[in-house]
């Protein structure tokens, strides 16, 4: 099965580089950002690799407490 989309680099990228990049798909494809999302989505699924989340970029460590006054 192949992926009906070009890929970034001009070249199917290994999951390593898909794991650790942003983007897999050449951006110029898509009309909207929503149908590249989408189409990331399906590449990454297609090369067995983890979607990435909205709030990925989100710290998972709490917060410190703002300092008693």
């Amino acid at each position: 099965m192949d992926l009906k989309y070009k890929w970034k680099n001009g070249y199917k990228p290994s999951r390593d580089e898909a794991a650790r990049n942003e983007s897999l798909l050449d951006e110029g494809q898509f009309k909207s950002d929503k149908d590249r999302q989408l189409a990331e989505q399906e590449a990454r699924k297609h090369l067995g690799v983890p979607v990435r989340t909205s709030d990925e970029s989100a710290s998972v460590l709490p917060h410190a407490a703002p300092p008693p006054e």
